[in-house]
């Protein structure tokens, strides 16, 4: 029995998280694709990673209870990662709100009830979280606190028509699941943060970057204070960070990794971005 790092979500993000933290451990790949998940089990395996495959659909706690009875077969959850989710152009409104806000509150619930002592998550979000304006301190600590099966039913959340604000919502929410989830995993000796990236170079921004809405977004790349886009690595070294010893003292918290982009959003040379935001 070894310990079990879990990721969920086998992109170029989650894979560059799991190959710093895995060493050692069983890793467990889950992925709504099972061919995504069979992908990056190969190349983990051929760098000397011990992995299992297993398909999930986070918007369904079933299926979330499943992929943990899965891991608990090979050791003691240490880890979990969560890169999974969809974007505003990727599917509508209900989905969105399913997956990236309900699902990600049932996966930091679950989760926080098994996760071992000493051990740490990260949940993926998106700098998109950060481009919402302030909510009403009633709405963020419903958003925070409310049990989880009632969270889609808040009138302010089913009042969302556009799939952008579905997104910037359940960004919101990931971080503020995670301030409230934090005190669960704390007293199991375990700390869960969020990472909320900007554009990060991966195979889908890449064609995003040549495709027809390629010039806004470089653009907006070229405006920012990095003057560049991320990449996976530069992720995936802040959570390394964060789920180590040298982390440990850092629990609820929700870490922008935009290359300053957010701040130019609001105060900067981006602001132009709003009007169509």
């Amino acid at each position: 029995m070894k310990d079990v790092a879990v990721l969920i979500g086998s992109g170029s993000i989650g894979q560059a998280i799991i190959r710093r933290v895995g060493a050692d451990k069983h890793v467990v790949l889950a992925d709504l694709r099972q061919e995504a998940a069979d992908a990056a089990a190969k190349i983990l395996e051929n760098a000397g990673f011990k992995t299992s495959t297993i398909v999930v659909d986070i918007s369904s706690r079933e299926s979330i209870l499943k992929l943990i009875e899965h891991a608990q077969k090979f050791g003691k959850i240490k880890n979990l990662v969560n890169a999974a989710g969809v974007s505003p152009s990727q599917a509508p409104v209900a989905a969105i709100l399913k997956v990236d806000l309900y699902g990600t509150s049932v996966l930091l619930e679950e989760f926080g009830k098994v996760i071992a002592e000493g051990g740490s998550g990260v949940i993926i979000s998106s700098q998109s979280g950060h481009r919402l304006g302030a909510l009403t301190e009633d709405e963020n600590y419903k958003l925070a606190t409310s049990p989880t099966e009632e969270l889609l039913e808040l009138p302010f959340i089913k009042a969302i028509t556009d799939t952008l604000k579905a997104y910037q919502y359940s960004k919101r929410c990931n971080g503020l699941r995670v301030m409230y989830e934090a005190t669960a995993w704390g007293k199991r000796g375990a700390t869960i943060n969020a990472i909320s990236p900007g554009i990060i170079i991966t195979p889908l921004a890449n064609d995003e970057l040549h495709g027809p809405r390629k010039d806004g977004y470089l653009k907006m790349i070229e405006a920012s204070p990095a003057k560049r886009a991320g990449t996976p690595d530069e992720v995936g070294d802040l959570a390394e960070f964060l789920m180590s010893s040298r982390g440990r003292f850092i629990n609820g918290a929700d870490f922008l990794i935009d290359g300053g982009t957010t701040a130019s959003y609001w105060f900067g040379d981006l602001q132009y971005l709003k009007k169509t935001h």
